[in-house]
């Protein structure tokens, strides 16, 4: 049964009179409201996939103060680029000499293989002689090596001439980052790229080689 505004009744079922218009806004409004819904649980599945904040610094260049460090020494607390620790490390007159000294137990004494500026072939694996900067992540399975620059006897090495000696596997390094023969790791740290801003600033993710 029809009424005169539209409204239709079911009489049969004991239903009153129900006003069409409405019905059909109260479907449309519903169906709006699902389709938000439906948008809102997406933007944030979305969001995901932009790169955060942390995710951008973590590719920025890092500024590294080397003002305060002294030969022998590294600078502490480790800086990180790109999540990775930065080993900055000041050598000593007779370590330089040292390094000068070719020798038959490395695996590549001369920077031949692609884990460095080419601004660093050179002995010490630095732009400048006194100061070393590498990723400190071993080249084996990424642990960090530690840092033994005392010449001595260890428990690794009878002869010790300083570097650094990953206790994971035990693969070792001299004090430019390269590796040893016959140790797991199968190559020489990797040397980021670097500039120095000033005589005591070095800025990390700058410079040659620099993606």
């Amino acid at each position: 049964m029809t009424s005169a505004n539209g409204s239709t009744a079911d009489t049969a079922h004991g239903v009153g009179p129900v006003d069409k218009d409405r019905r059909y806004f109260l479907i449309g409004a519903t169906s709006a409201v699902a389709a938000l819904g439906v948008v809102g649980a997406a933007v944030p599945f979305v969001a995901s996939w932009s790169p955060s904040a942390k995710a951008r610094a973590m590719g920025a260049p890092v500024k590294i103060d080397i003002s305060r460090l002294e030969p022998g020494q590294m600078v502490g607390p480790m800086p990180a680029w790109r999540g990775k620790p930065v080993f900055v490390m000041s050598r000593t007159a007779e370590v330089i000499e040292r390094l000068k000294s070719p020798t038959q137990n490395l695996q590549d004494p001369q920077s031949e293989r692609p884990m460095q500026p080419d601004s660093s072939k050179n002995a010490w694996r630095s732009t400048k002689p006194e100061i070393g900067v590498y990723l400190g992540l071993c080249t084996h399975l990424g642990c960090s090596p530690k840092y033994y620059p005392v010449v001595g006897a260890t428990d690794w090495d009878g002869n010790w001439q300083g570097g650094f000696f990953c206790p994971c596997h035990g693969s070792v390094f001299d004090l430019a980052g390269r590796v040893y023969a016959g140790v797991p790791a199968p190559d020489n740290l990797e040397v980021p790229p670097y500039r120095y801003e000033t005589d005591t600033v070095i800025v990390v993710g700058e410079g040659e080689g620099a993606a």
